[in-house]
Order: C-alpha cells, then sequence, then structure tokens
C-alpha cells in the first residue's frame, strides 16, 4: 500500500458518507457508501478478498470521500455519484427503455395504441406492459372484440376493418358519443380485470350461435374466448386488489448478488427482472444502492407499491423511491417475496458457471498476459492496423480492449494524410503520432500495452515515435500472421523476439481475438472509403452533380457500370435535368 494511501486512512472520520476510488489514471472506478466510513474504507485493504475484490484493490492508487448527515443524503449522493461517473465496478444498469402503456385516446372518435409516453392528455393509460409483446397481443385481442376507429386520420372511405367488423367507420357513418363511450368501457373493464366476465358472455353468444346453426360466428367467439385464455390467463400468481406493484427479491455468493424483480400489473405477475453483479457492500446496502438505480438509471416505471425481504431498511427504502415499501411476514406478499428470492438463488447459481467462464477469457487471460510480458496486467490494450490496396485510399484503425472486452466506443479510425504510396511503417508511424499527441493534449487515459498488426519493422517505427518523439515509455509488442492470415507469433523486447505462448491458452485466445477485431475494423474502414472514392471519382467533376444528385443517381441506377450503360433519357428518369444528363453520359463515355 502507497503511503499516502495510509496517511489517508488513518485520518478517515467515524461518519456516514461516501468515498470514490480511483486508479493510476485519476478515473473514478468505484463509488460505495458507508454508515461509518472509517471502519469501510478501511476494510478494502486489511483481511483477505475474493478475486473480484482484490483486482479492484490492486487498482486503487487514490481515494476521495464526501461526508453526510445521514444515511440517506449517503444513498442519494452515492445514486448521483454513480450516475456521473459511471465507474466501472460499480452496479451500471444500462436497460434505459421506457415500457410500453396501452392508451385509449380522448379524441372525439377514441383510438387504440401502444404508446411509451405518458401525457396529460385526458387519454386513460393501462399497463405499463415490461413485456412488450403481451402489450401488442393484448391491443390485438381488443381491436378484435371491440369496434374502435383503427386510422389515424379519418379517409373518406370505409376500410377493410369495417367489412372485418372491427370497426364502426365514423369516416363515412355517424357514430354518436354514446356509442364510443360504450365500447371504451368495456375496453376499459376488460383491462381493469374483468376478462372473465367477458369470458363468460362469449362463451354464451358462442353457444346461441352454434344453436342457431350460425358455425361460423360460433368459431369466431371460439376463437376470441381462446385469444383472452392464452394472453389473459398464462398467469398463475393474482391478487385480487388490481394494485401495480413491484417485488424484490435477492441472493448473494461468492461476492456476487442477483436480484429479481416481479412486476404485478392490476393484480397479474406479467413479467420479471434479473440483474446479477458484483458486491462490494453488506447485501441489505447493495440492494438499497440497486432500488435507487433501478427507478432513475433504468428509469423503470414507478407502481403504487414496492415489496421488500424483511432484511432490508424498509423505511430507508421508503425515503428512497418515495412510495409505499411493504415488508410482508406471512401471506401471499411473503410467498412473492420467497419467490423470487428462491429465482434469484438458482439464477446466481447458473450465472456462476458463466462468469467463471468468461473471467477465464478475459480478466484471467489479462493477468496470464501480463505475466507472460512481464508486465503488469495490461487491463487497457490498443491494437492498430493499417489497410490499403497497392498504396490507394490508405486507412488505419484502433481497437481498445478493456479488462479483456471490447470497448467500442473508443475505437477509432483514420485516414492517412501525410504518406504517399503503399509505405506501412509511415503510415503507422503517422497514425501512432496523431494518436498519442491528441492522448497527452487531451489528458486521456494511456494504455498499458500497445499491439501493431506487424513484425520487427512496425515495432521500430512505432518505439520511435513513443520513445524519441513523445517521451512515452508503454510497452510495446507485435502480432505476425501466418501464410493463412492467423495469429502466429508476438513479438517483444528490444531486439525484437518471440514471445512463447501456448497456442491453446486462452491470453493467445485474447490475442488473436484482438487481432482479427482490428483486422476486421481497418478492413470495414477502407472499403467504405474506396466505395465513396470510386463513387466520388467519377462524377465529381461534372457540374451540377451534387451530393443528393450523386445519390438519386446510384439508388435508381445500383452502380455506375449501370449508368454507363444509360441513355440521356433513362439517366433523366432519376430526377436529373436533360441539360446534366447530358454532362453525365458524356463524362461516362471518356
Amino acid at each position: 500500500m502507497h503511503d499516502h494511501l495510509k496517511e489517508k486512512l488513518s485520518v478517515l472520520p467515524e461518519q456516514p458518507g461516501c468515498y470514490l476510488m480511483k486508479d493510476k489514471h485519476g478515473t473514478v472506478i468505484y463509488v460505495g457508501k458507508a454508515k461509518v466510513l472509517k471502519n469501510r474504507v478501511r476494510s478494502y485493504f486489511t483481511g483477505t478478498h475474493d478475486g473480484k475484490t482484490l483486482r479492484l484493490v490492486n487498482e486503487i492508487t487514490d481515494f476521495e470521500y464526501i461526508v453526510t448527515s445521514s444515511n440517506i443524503e449517503a444513498l442519494i449522493l452515492e445514486m448521483n455519484l454513480i450516475k456521473k461517473y459511471d465507474p466501472k465496478y460499480n452496479v451500471m444498469l444500462k436497460d434505459d427503455k421506457s415500457y410500453p402503456f396501452i392508451k385509449i385516446t380522448a379524441e372525439e372518435h377514441p383510438r387504440l395504441i401502444i404508446t411509451r409516453k405518458v401525457k396529460r392528455d385526458r387519454g386513460k393509460y393501462f399497463g405499463p406492459y415490461p413485456n412488450v409483446q403481451a402489450a401488442n397481443e393484448t391491443k390485438k385481442l381488443l381491436d378484435r372484440m371491440y369496434p374502435l376507429r383503427k386510422c389515424s386520420s379519418l379517409p373518406n372511405r370505409v376500410c377493410l376493418y369495417y367489412h372485418m367488423g372491427q370497426c364502426l367507420a365514423p369516416c363515412v357513418y355517424p357514430v354518436t358519443e354514446q356509442q364510443n363511450r360504450e365500447i371504451v368501457e368495456q375496453i376499459v373493464r376488460f383491462l381493469n380485470g374483468g376478462h372473465e366476465e367477458v369470458k363468460k358472455e362469449l362463451t354464451e353468444k358462442m353457444f346461441k350461435a352454434a344453436e342457431a346453426l350460425e358455425f361460423e360466428r360460433a368459431k369466431e367467439y371460439r376463437d376470441q374466448i381462446a385469444h383472452i385464455e392464452t394472453i389473459m390467463e398464462k398467469q398463475k400468481m393474482t391478487m385480487n386488489d388490481f394494485i401495480d406493484r413491484d417485488v424484490f427479491g435477492y441472493a448473494y455468493d461468492k461476492g456476487w448478488m442477483c436480484v429479481q424483480v416481479f412486476f404485478i400489473r392490476q393484480g397479474k405477475l406479467i413479467e420479471r427482472d434479473v440483474s446479477t453483479f458484483p458486491m462490494y457492500q453488506e447485501p441489505e446496502e447493495e440492494l438499497l444502492t440497486f432500488l435507487g438505480q433501478f427507478y432513475t438509471k433504468a428509469n423503470h416505471f414507478k407502481p403504487k407499491e414496492v415489496i421488500v425481504p424483511t432484511e432490508v431498511d424498509g423505511e430507508l427504502a421508503e425515503q428512497l423511491l418515495e412510495v409505499t415499501v411493504v415488508q410482508p411476514k406471512k401471506g401471499k406478499k411473503k410467498e412473492l417475496v420467497e419467490l423470487a428470492c428462491k429465482n434469484a438463488a438458482i439464477a446466481l447459481k447458473e450465472k456462476f458457471y458463466l462468469i467463471e467462464r468468461d473471467e477465464e477469457r478475459t480478466v484471467k487471460a489479462v493477468d496470464n498476459l501480463g505475466k507472460t510480458l512481464g508486465i503488469p496486467a495490461p487491463c487497457r490494450i490498443e491494437a492498430f492496423d493499417n489497410s490499403n490496396i497497392h498504396g490507394t485510399n490508405p486507412v488505419s484503425a484502433m481497437v481498445v480492449f478493456v479488462d479483456g472486452k471490447p470497448e467500442k466506443k473508443e475505437y477509432r479510425k483514420y485516414k492517412i494524410k501525410t504518406v504517399q504510396g503503399p509505405d506501412d511503417y509511415e503510415s503507422m508511424r503517422e497514425v501512432v503520432r496523431r494518436r498519442y499527441t491528441r492522448v497527452l493534449k487531451e489528458g486521456l487515459p494511456l494504455p498499458d500495452l500497445i499491439l501493431v498488426d506487424g513484425g520487427k519493422g512496425h515495432l521500430a517505427a512505432v518505439k520511435d515515435v513513443l520513445e524519441n518523439e513523445l517521451g512515452l515509455d508503454i510497452p510495446l509488442a507485435g502480432l505476425v500472421k501466418d501464410d493463412k492470415h492467423r495469429t502466429s507469433e508476438l513479438l517483444m523486447g528490444e531486439p525484437p523476439q518471440i514471445v512463447p505462448l501456448e497456442r491453446n491458452s486462452q491470453e493467445f485466445y485474447l490475442l488473436q481475438r484482438i487481432q482479427d477485431e482490428v483486422h476486421r475494423f481497418a478492413i470495414t474502414f477502407h472499403r467504405q472509403t474506396r466505395g465513396k472514392s470510386l463513387f466520388q471519382s467519377v462524377l465529381d467533376d461534372i457540374p451540377g452533380i451534387g451530393e443528393k444528385r450523386k445519390k438519386a443517381l446510384l439508388k435508381y441506377f445500383g452502380s455506375v457500370k449501370n449508368m454507363k450503360e444509360a441513355t440521356i433519357e433513362e439517366l433523366q428518369k432519376a430526377n436529373i435535368p436533360r441539360a446534366v444528363a447530358e454532362k453525365i453520359y458524356a463524362k461516362l463515355r471518356e
């Protein structure tokens, strides 16, 4: 442990608050809260930890803390800090979708629609439906059963829905306000749990139609009943009060936690949400943090009631969520919590195998690669590759892998600006110079390892730029391919030597994935650039041809070859004036 860390630990206050752990680049990698800051922060640097916590601790080079006046303040501050810094070791709920509602519009002739936005527009909203398919299927069923208008704007003649009996056709025939109100009331009754009564009415109609030998109509009623049973009665657990509520259950083991959320809408369990993540605090505190993020970061709909296990601080949860929080000790609600916890334990057990496999391929592979190369674990790897055809349209690309996984938002593309002809070494020098000049200028994180797709010449060029021009000392290695364009050898050192790697080791597979990814990224970019230049080079010099007309020509003819074979009259069909079409015709035949 660094001396300055020991000094900071010795003066930590015995008060509630939040702490921010930082790595060597000054980046916040973890935000936590504590009832007693002194005890919690010290616990990271004492005793034994599992592999996940050990990796966090090994990356910590500094920390900050903010004292709060209460636990609830610490909890709210923690949520805001996580949202601000997006630390890689925190639970981050990436799902920012909003769930759909079924809406009856407040128009003169109401419609039934699916929407994700709730507005104050006098419309009637039902939901939300975490299962989008369930919302769509329910709407389809209601469309078949109740003849509200379907068109967004009224046409001047009746449509197919009228002939199918699914619309009253207010576009042509008079439909009274009373008729619309009756249909809306029936839909509201259905969505508020009255589908049993509707099913009973349909069953009676089916039998009457059969007795009257109207078998086709009886079949329609039978199909509607079947749809109701399929959509509304898959549910086994129901509650008779029709209150919207979310039920939370959790399980934890080996430093990991799983939270299961049951969504109950109109008294029915319609969907669940499963989240598994590393745990760095006490489980009850982790669940409180999760609750805060679940309804703020993930933008989930807040129900009227939230049910949580008795071990959690219910009063704190209620202050945090500003809804009714229930901690049942018996009855159906207690059974729901137990079922959620049981599901969480099962999901966690199943996840362990996948997590262990994933860690073996990523984090452990990074650790082993560092040991093989004699450097600290290269958590951040940046790899470069060039692409050109005989020096035309030369480009280069960079990919970033963090903890053995691709960080696609940090990928970069480069068009070579200063190099003439097919010079791979100078192209690599230019790109590395541009990349790390900008990194130094903007204070961006430096990589722990740089990989270049190439041999000794590429390594010498990059090393010269890094050390002699930029004054950087970053581990550098070259990836050499065999005659079948597959990863063959890793070169490193001065002079470069082959690094012995087992072909079936996870670290070798990691290098293969990195090399394949940077090659794919570079080739894709080169094809895009080449395609644009080929198209532009033919038409760019023609007066009257701009970007829109070029796109229109390519869309109409499909290729430059087809354009060349076209007559002036055919060129005009792509919305091109005759004078311009004549110029294109002449140019393409030069």
